[in-house]
């Protein structure tokens, strides 16, 4: 490719002394590059001449290709820098089952307006088995919930996304601003299974009894479709940011007073010269959404579904 560029200046100067000129070096080394090239393929490309350089039959008829060539180097380099930057190709993220639609397409809008080429293949992964598809190649990046062992992992910046507490409508602790952990003693809870993300959960219930709150019974629930069928049926209160209360007219939702119950969650992915180039920036764009996210749904939770005293009536009985 070295050679073709030398041929293809020197062919638009019909001059060896310019065209070492424009290349930057001195025109002997030139020379002899062009009778290299002219012997590996056989034949003279100019004609030398006292009165001057001109092509040859051959050296025309290669000099269309020789340009097309240099484009497609040109292209090339291009995708291989695009590629090199995360641009292109395919990028495997997983994301919690708890993501809503809304995060879900904000992150993708995020992504397609950074990379538009490159392919985002979402999974809805639980933390604990990101956690084994990252080490074991299956992901290339994911959104965790910490805390997490991120000894062989590379993390983004992470969010704090505080939680409150989802309540039946006709609970007497939707009627108050907010609620304290010590005042759902003697309430069921319903919460993710704990193989969903270990660390996570524990620290759910380690800041509970620290609190006063010792659930009378744990219910599990992976669905948030299913956790709000279990609040509403009396089953229990549960965590959340905030979205639930919106879904579900037959639920409140009310911070809790102190703020114990804060949800970290980052982007993590392999660490090592192997990682995916656009992991990083993923992570970086997955946290600026969730944090935007956050601060609107807390907002609208608050106001949305304000205490009252009046109780909804049930269509639904679940048991």
């Amino acid at each position: 490719m070295r050679h073709l560029r030398f041929f293809v200046t020197v062919a638009d100067e019909l001059h060896f002394s310019r065209a070492a000129g424009r290349l930057g070096m001195a025109q002997p080394p030139l020379s002899q590059a062009i009778r290299r090239l002219e012997r590996e393929l056989g034949t003279e490309l100019f004609d030398r001449s006292q009165r001057g350089v001109r092509l040859s039959a051959a050296g025309a008829a290669l000099l269309d290709e020789a340009h097309e060539l240099l484009a497609r180097e040109k292209r090339l380099r291009t995708l291989a820098r695009r590629a090199a930057d995360g641009g292109l190709g395919v990028l495997r993220a997983g994301v919690p089952p708890d993501t809503t639609a809304a995060v879900l397409s904000a992150l993708l809008s995020a992504c397609a307006e950074h990379a538009p080429e490159l392919s985002v293949d979402l999974q809805e992964v639980t933390t604990a088995e990101q956690l084994r598809l990252l080490a074991s190649g299956g992901l290339d990046v994911g959104l965790v919930h910490h805390p997490v062992d991120a000894t062989e992992l590379r993390l983004g910046p992470d969010v704090s996304l505080d939680l409150g507490v989802v309540l039946p409508r006709t609970s007497p602790l939707a009627r108050l601003p907010e609620v304290t952990l010590g005042d759902l003693s003697g309430h069921d809870l319903v919460l993710f299974p704990r193989a969903h993300a270990p660390g996570w959960h524990d620290h759910i219930l380690d800041a509970c009894r620290a609190e006063g709150f010792v659930p009378g019974r744990l219910r599990h629930a992976s669905n948030p479709e299913f956790l709000l069928a279990l609040v509403t049926a009396g089953h229990g209160v549960a965590f959340d940011q905030g979205p639930a209360a919106r879904k579900e007219p037959r639920v409140a939702w009310r911070p809790l007073a102190g703020r114990p119950l804060t949800l970290r969650i980052s982007g993590a992915w392999p660490a090592g010269r192997g990682a995916h180039p656009a992991a990083r920036r993923f992570a970086e764009l997955a946290a600026d959404v969730l944090a935007r996210h956050h601060t609107a749904t807390s907002r609208r939770a608050v106001t949305s579904h304000p205490p009252d005293d009046t109780p909804r009536p049930w269509s639904v009985v679940y048991g």
